[in-house]
Protein backbone atom coordinates (compact mmCIF):
# COMPACT_ATOMS: atom_id res chain seq x y z
CA UNK A 1 0.00 0.00 0.00
CA UNK A 2 1.38 3.40 -1.01
CA UNK A 3 1.67 6.15 1.68
CA UNK A 4 -1.09 8.31 0.18
CA UNK A 5 -3.43 5.27 0.14
CA UNK A 6 -3.07 4.62 3.85
CA UNK A 7 -5.70 5.81 6.38
CA UNK A 8 -5.48 9.42 7.53
CA UNK A 9 -4.64 8.40 11.11
CA UNK A 10 -1.67 6.34 9.94
CA UNK A 11 -0.36 9.14 7.72
CA UNK A 12 -0.78 11.66 10.56
CA UNK A 13 1.10 9.37 12.93
CA UNK A 14 3.95 9.02 10.42
CA UNK A 15 4.14 12.78 9.97
CA UNK A 16 4.15 13.51 13.73
CA UNK A 17 6.75 10.82 14.46
CA UNK A 18 8.94 12.15 11.64
CA UNK A 19 8.65 15.73 12.95
CA UNK A 20 9.62 14.62 16.47
CA UNK A 21 12.65 12.73 15.12
CA UNK A 22 13.72 15.66 12.91
CA UNK A 23 13.34 18.28 15.67
CA UNK A 24 15.14 16.10 18.21
CA UNK A 25 17.93 15.50 15.70
CA UNK A 26 18.19 19.25 15.05
CA UNK A 27 18.53 19.85 18.78
CA UNK A 28 21.15 17.14 19.31
CA UNK A 29 23.18 18.16 16.24
CA UNK A 30 23.02 21.91 16.88
CA UNK A 31 26.82 22.20 17.18
CA UNK A 32 27.12 20.79 13.66
CA UNK A 33 24.05 22.31 11.99
CA UNK A 34 24.39 25.96 13.10
CA UNK A 35 27.88 26.60 11.65
CA UNK A 36 27.05 24.42 8.63
CA UNK A 37 23.91 26.43 7.77
CA UNK A 38 25.78 29.71 8.24
CA UNK A 39 28.45 28.29 5.93
CA UNK A 40 25.86 27.40 3.28
CA UNK A 41 24.48 30.96 3.39
CA UNK A 42 27.93 32.53 3.11
CA UNK A 43 28.90 30.08 0.36
CA UNK A 44 25.83 31.08 -1.67
CA UNK A 45 26.70 34.76 -1.17
CA UNK A 46 30.32 34.26 -2.25
CA UNK A 47 29.49 32.04 -5.23
CA UNK A 48 29.02 34.94 -7.72
CA UNK A 49 32.44 36.35 -6.77
CA UNK A 50 34.05 32.91 -7.11
CA UNK A 51 32.42 32.37 -10.50
CA UNK A 52 33.59 35.81 -11.63
CA UNK A 53 37.20 35.00 -10.67
CA UNK A 54 37.00 31.56 -12.27
CA UNK A 55 35.83 33.13 -15.55
CA UNK A 56 39.04 35.18 -15.43
CA UNK A 57 41.14 31.98 -15.34
CA UNK A 58 41.64 31.82 -11.58
CA UNK A 59 41.86 28.22 -10.31
CA UNK A 60 38.83 27.28 -8.27
CA UNK A 61 40.77 26.83 -5.05
CA UNK A 62 42.43 30.24 -5.49
CA UNK A 63 39.19 32.07 -6.33
CA UNK A 64 37.54 30.58 -3.23
CA UNK A 65 40.51 31.55 -1.06
CA UNK A 66 40.47 35.12 -2.38
CA UNK A 67 36.72 35.43 -1.76
CA UNK A 68 37.00 34.11 1.81
CA UNK A 69 40.02 36.31 2.63
CA UNK A 70 38.22 39.34 1.22
CA UNK A 71 35.17 38.62 3.42
CA UNK A 72 37.30 38.02 6.50
CA UNK A 73 39.14 41.31 5.88
CA UNK A 74 35.86 43.24 5.79
CA UNK A 75 34.60 41.53 8.95
CA UNK A 76 37.92 42.17 10.72
CA UNK A 77 37.70 45.85 9.80
CA UNK A 78 34.17 46.07 11.18
CA UNK A 79 35.17 44.36 14.43
CA UNK A 80 38.16 46.70 14.75
CA UNK A 81 35.91 49.74 14.35
CA UNK A 82 33.54 48.34 17.00
CA UNK A 83 36.51 47.66 19.31
CA UNK A 84 37.73 51.27 18.97
CA UNK A 85 34.25 52.59 19.76
CA UNK A 86 33.98 50.35 22.84
CA UNK A 87 37.36 51.54 24.07
CA UNK A 88 36.14 55.13 23.74
CA UNK A 89 33.31 54.29 26.15
CA UNK A 90 35.80 53.66 28.97
CA UNK A 91 35.55 57.33 29.87
CA UNK A 92 31.94 56.72 30.90
CA UNK A 93 32.81 54.14 33.58
CA UNK A 94 33.56 56.70 36.35
CA UNK A 95 30.26 58.44 35.56
CA UNK A 96 28.49 55.07 35.69
CA UNK A 97 29.92 54.43 39.16
CA UNK A 98 28.83 57.85 40.39
CA UNK A 99 25.34 57.47 38.91
CA UNK A 100 24.98 53.99 40.40
CA UNK A 101 25.86 55.34 43.85
CA UNK A 102 23.34 58.18 43.46
CA UNK A 103 20.58 55.80 42.34
CA UNK A 104 21.44 53.42 45.18
CA UNK A 105 21.15 56.13 47.81
CA UNK A 106 17.92 57.48 46.34
CA UNK A 107 16.48 53.98 46.23
CA UNK A 108 17.37 53.41 49.87
CA UNK A 109 15.71 56.68 50.89
CA UNK A 110 12.60 55.86 48.86
CA UNK A 111 12.27 52.40 50.41
CA UNK A 112 12.87 53.73 53.92
CA UNK A 113 10.21 56.45 53.56
CA UNK A 114 7.55 54.29 51.94
CA UNK A 115 8.13 50.87 53.52
CA UNK A 116 9.88 51.89 56.79
CA UNK A 117 12.84 49.58 56.22
CA UNK A 118 16.16 50.79 57.57
CA UNK A 119 19.28 50.96 55.40
CA UNK A 120 20.98 48.20 57.40
CA UNK A 121 18.01 45.89 56.92
CA UNK A 122 17.88 46.75 53.22
CA UNK A 123 21.54 45.81 52.86
CA UNK A 124 21.09 42.50 54.68
CA UNK A 125 17.99 41.58 52.67
CA UNK A 126 19.64 42.61 49.41
CA UNK A 127 22.65 40.41 50.05
CA UNK A 128 20.37 37.50 50.96
CA UNK A 129 18.27 37.80 47.80
CA UNK A 130 21.38 38.21 45.65
CA UNK A 131 22.92 35.06 47.15
CA UNK A 132 19.71 33.10 46.59
CA UNK A 133 19.45 34.37 43.01
CA UNK A 134 23.01 33.35 42.14
CA UNK A 135 22.51 29.97 43.85
CA UNK A 136 19.25 29.21 42.05
CA UNK A 137 20.42 30.44 38.64
CA UNK A 138 24.04 29.34 38.64
CA UNK A 139 23.17 26.42 36.38
CA UNK A 140 21.39 28.67 33.88
CA UNK A 141 24.25 31.18 33.90
CA UNK A 142 26.79 28.40 33.43
CA UNK A 143 24.83 26.80 30.60
CA UNK A 144 24.45 30.17 28.87
CA UNK A 145 28.17 30.87 29.08
CA UNK A 146 29.10 27.39 27.90
CA UNK A 147 26.60 27.57 25.03
CA UNK A 148 27.92 30.97 23.96
CA UNK A 149 31.53 29.80 24.18
CA UNK A 150 30.68 26.66 22.24
CA UNK A 151 28.89 28.66 19.56
CA UNK A 152 31.86 31.01 19.14
CA UNK A 153 34.18 28.02 18.96
CA UNK A 154 32.05 26.36 16.29
CA UNK A 155 31.96 29.56 14.24
CA UNK A 156 35.72 29.32 13.71
CA UNK A 157 35.20 26.28 11.48
CA UNK A 158 32.87 28.20 9.15
CA UNK A 159 35.66 29.33 6.72
CA UNK A 160 36.66 25.68 6.22
CA UNK A 161 33.03 24.67 5.58
CA UNK A 162 32.65 27.54 3.10
CA UNK A 163 35.80 26.53 1.23
CA UNK A 164 34.72 22.89 0.95
CA UNK A 165 31.14 23.73 -0.04
CA UNK A 166 32.33 25.99 -2.85
CA UNK A 167 35.05 23.57 -3.91
CA UNK A 168 32.64 20.62 -4.18
CA UNK A 169 29.58 22.53 -5.39
CA UNK A 170 29.40 20.56 -8.64
CA UNK A 171 29.77 17.32 -6.71
CA UNK A 172 26.88 18.35 -4.42
CA UNK A 173 24.73 19.21 -7.44
CA UNK A 174 25.32 15.74 -8.93
CA UNK A 175 24.38 14.26 -5.55
CA UNK A 176 20.96 15.91 -5.83
CA UNK A 177 20.62 14.54 -9.38
CA UNK A 178 21.27 11.03 -8.08
CA UNK A 179 19.06 11.19 -5.00
CA UNK A 180 16.11 12.58 -7.00
CA UNK A 181 16.35 10.30 -10.04
CA UNK A 182 12.66 10.67 -10.90
CA UNK A 183 13.04 14.46 -11.24
CA UNK A 184 14.66 16.05 -14.26
CA UNK A 185 18.04 17.71 -13.74
CA UNK A 186 16.64 20.93 -15.18
CA UNK A 187 13.94 21.07 -12.50
CA UNK A 188 16.51 20.43 -9.76
CA UNK A 189 18.66 23.23 -11.16
CA UNK A 190 15.67 25.56 -11.08
CA UNK A 191 14.97 24.76 -7.41
CA UNK A 192 18.63 25.19 -6.45
CA UNK A 193 18.72 28.52 -8.26
CA UNK A 194 15.58 29.64 -6.43
CA UNK A 195 17.17 28.70 -3.10
CA UNK A 196 20.32 30.64 -4.01
CA UNK A 197 18.29 33.64 -5.15
CA UNK A 198 16.11 33.75 -2.04
CA UNK A 199 19.18 33.60 0.24
CA UNK A 200 21.05 36.30 -1.70
CA UNK A 201 17.96 38.51 -1.95
CA UNK A 202 17.27 38.09 1.77
CA UNK A 203 20.82 39.05 2.78
CA UNK A 204 20.96 41.97 0.33
CA UNK A 205 17.55 43.21 1.51
CA UNK A 206 18.62 42.79 5.13
CA UNK A 207 21.75 44.81 4.44
CA UNK A 208 19.63 47.61 2.98
CA UNK A 209 17.37 47.54 6.05
CA UNK A 210 20.40 47.68 8.37
CA UNK A 211 21.73 50.70 6.46
CA UNK A 212 18.39 52.54 6.56
CA UNK A 213 17.70 51.76 10.22
CA UNK A 214 21.26 52.65 11.22
CA UNK A 215 20.97 56.01 9.47
CA UNK A 216 17.62 56.78 11.10
CA UNK A 217 18.93 55.74 14.53
CA UNK A 218 22.05 57.86 14.11
CA UNK A 219 20.13 60.95 13.01
CA UNK A 220 17.67 60.60 15.89
CA UNK A 221 20.40 60.16 18.50
CA UNK A 222 22.33 63.08 17.00
CA UNK A 223 19.27 65.32 17.31
CA UNK A 224 18.91 64.18 20.93
CA UNK A 225 22.57 65.17 21.47
CA UNK A 226 23.61 61.63 22.48
CA UNK A 227 27.34 61.03 22.12
CA UNK A 228 28.62 58.14 19.98
CA UNK A 229 25.41 58.34 17.94
CA UNK A 230 26.87 56.44 14.96
CA UNK A 231 28.06 53.54 17.13
CA UNK A 232 24.79 53.19 19.04
CA UNK A 233 22.69 53.72 15.91
CA UNK A 234 24.33 51.05 13.78
CA UNK A 235 24.83 48.65 16.71
CA UNK A 236 21.06 48.62 17.18
CA UNK A 237 20.48 48.33 13.44
CA UNK A 238 22.64 45.20 13.20
CA UNK A 239 20.37 43.59 15.78
CA UNK A 240 17.69 43.61 13.06
CA UNK A 241 19.22 40.19 12.41
CA UNK A 242 16.93 39.14 15.27
CA UNK A 243 13.52 39.98 13.77
CA UNK A 244 10.85 41.90 15.70
CA UNK A 245 12.86 42.34 18.93
CA UNK A 246 16.35 43.28 17.72
CA UNK A 247 15.90 47.06 17.70
CA UNK A 248 14.21 46.98 21.12
CA UNK A 249 17.23 45.14 22.54
CA UNK A 250 19.57 47.58 20.81
CA UNK A 251 17.83 50.55 22.44
CA UNK A 252 18.82 49.48 25.97
CA UNK A 253 22.47 50.52 25.71
CA UNK A 254 21.88 54.09 24.41
CA UNK A 255 19.10 54.53 27.02
CA UNK A 256 21.52 53.57 29.78
CA UNK A 257 24.18 55.83 28.26
CA UNK A 258 21.70 58.73 28.24
CA UNK A 259 20.84 58.12 31.89
CA UNK A 260 24.53 58.15 32.79
CA UNK A 261 25.73 61.14 30.78
CA UNK A 262 22.68 63.43 30.89
CA UNK A 263 21.25 65.33 33.83
CA UNK A 264 17.64 64.59 32.93
CA UNK A 265 15.86 61.26 32.51
CA UNK A 266 13.90 62.83 29.63
CA UNK A 267 16.83 62.09 27.32
CA UNK A 268 16.51 58.36 28.06
CA UNK A 269 12.76 58.58 27.47
CA UNK A 270 13.48 60.38 24.21
CA UNK A 271 15.81 57.56 23.15
CA UNK A 272 13.13 55.01 24.05
CA UNK A 273 10.51 56.90 22.04
CA UNK A 274 12.89 57.23 19.10
CA UNK A 275 13.68 53.53 18.94
CA UNK A 276 10.03 52.59 19.48
CA UNK A 277 9.02 54.74 16.51
CA UNK A 278 11.78 53.30 14.33
CA UNK A 279 10.80 49.78 15.46
CA UNK A 280 7.23 50.42 14.30
CA UNK A 281 8.49 51.88 11.03
CA UNK A 282 10.82 48.97 10.45
CA UNK A 283 8.30 46.27 11.30
CA UNK A 284 5.38 47.72 9.33
CA UNK A 285 6.97 49.42 6.32
CA UNK A 286 10.73 49.06 5.80
CA UNK A 287 11.28 45.32 6.30
CA UNK A 288 8.00 44.17 4.67
CA UNK A 289 8.68 46.22 1.52
CA UNK A 290 12.41 45.52 1.24
CA UNK A 291 12.91 42.04 2.74
CA UNK A 292 9.33 40.74 2.72
CA UNK A 293 8.97 41.16 -1.02
CA UNK A 294 12.10 39.04 -1.53
CA UNK A 295 11.33 36.32 1.03
CA UNK A 296 7.49 36.19 0.96
CA UNK A 297 7.05 34.65 4.43
CA UNK A 298 4.08 35.91 6.45
CA UNK A 299 4.45 37.34 9.95
CA UNK A 300 2.71 34.46 11.71
CA UNK A 301 5.00 31.88 10.11
CA UNK A 302 8.03 34.06 10.91
CA UNK A 303 7.08 34.38 14.59
CA UNK A 304 6.46 30.65 14.94
CA UNK A 305 9.79 29.95 13.24
CA UNK A 306 11.53 32.35 15.64
CA UNK A 307 10.05 30.58 18.65
CA UNK A 308 10.93 27.10 17.34
CA UNK A 309 14.47 27.85 16.21
CA UNK A 310 15.12 30.14 19.20
CA UNK A 311 14.26 27.29 21.57
CA UNK A 312 16.29 24.82 19.53
CA UNK A 313 19.44 26.81 18.81
CA UNK A 314 19.32 29.98 20.94
CA UNK A 315 20.68 33.18 19.38
CA UNK A 316 21.93 31.32 16.32
CA UNK A 317 18.42 29.97 15.78
CA UNK A 318 16.90 33.44 16.00
CA UNK A 319 19.25 34.70 13.28
CA UNK A 320 18.72 31.68 11.03
CA UNK A 321 14.97 31.27 11.53
CA UNK A 322 13.80 33.50 8.68
CA UNK A 323 16.24 32.38 5.94
CA UNK A 324 15.65 28.72 6.81
CA UNK A 325 11.88 29.26 6.65
CA UNK A 326 12.27 31.01 3.28
CA UNK A 327 14.31 28.06 1.93
CA UNK A 328 11.72 25.58 3.24
CA UNK A 329 9.01 27.58 1.48
CA UNK A 330 10.91 27.45 -1.83
CA UNK A 331 11.23 23.66 -1.50
CA UNK A 332 7.55 23.25 -0.57
CA UNK A 333 6.48 25.39 -3.53
CA UNK A 334 8.51 23.17 -5.86
CA UNK A 335 6.89 19.88 -4.75
CA UNK A 336 3.30 19.31 -5.81
CA UNK A 337 2.16 17.52 -2.63
CA UNK A 338 3.77 20.13 -0.38
CA UNK A 339 2.52 23.27 -2.13
CA UNK A 340 -0.36 23.79 0.33
CA UNK A 341 2.20 24.06 3.15
CA UNK A 342 4.26 26.49 1.07
CA UNK A 343 1.09 28.51 0.56
CA UNK A 344 0.54 28.49 4.35
CA UNK A 345 3.99 30.03 4.87
CA UNK A 346 3.46 32.69 2.20
CA UNK A 347 2.25 36.26 2.51
CA UNK A 348 -0.96 37.94 1.36
CA UNK A 349 0.37 38.54 -2.15
CA UNK A 350 0.12 34.80 -2.79
CA UNK A 351 -3.52 34.85 -1.68
CA UNK A 352 -4.24 37.58 -4.24
CA UNK A 353 -2.53 35.52 -6.95
CA UNK A 354 -4.63 32.47 -6.09
CA UNK A 355 -7.84 34.51 -6.14
CA UNK A 356 -6.99 35.89 -9.58
CA UNK A 357 -6.35 32.39 -10.91
CA UNK A 358 -9.76 31.17 -9.69
CA UNK A 359 -11.72 34.26 -10.65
Amino acid sequence: MKPYQQPFNARLAYILISLVIIIYGMYILSDLLIPLIFSVIFALLLMPLCQFLERHRFPRWLSISVAILFTLSILSLLFYIVYIQIMDLEEVLPQLTEKAEVWYRKGQILIRRNFHISRTQQKVEGQKYLTEFLKNNSGIIGNTLSTTTGLLGNLTIIPLYIFLLLLYRDFIRVFFYKIFKSVSSHRIDVVLKKVKDVVINYVVGLGMVIGIIGTLNTLGLYLLDIEHAIFFGFLASFLVLIPYIGIAIGSLLPMLFALITKDSAWYALGVAALFFGIQMLEGNFITPYIVGSKVSVNSMAAIIALIIFGNLWGIGGLVLALPITAIIKVIFDSIEDLRPYGFLLGDFDHIDVVKKRHS
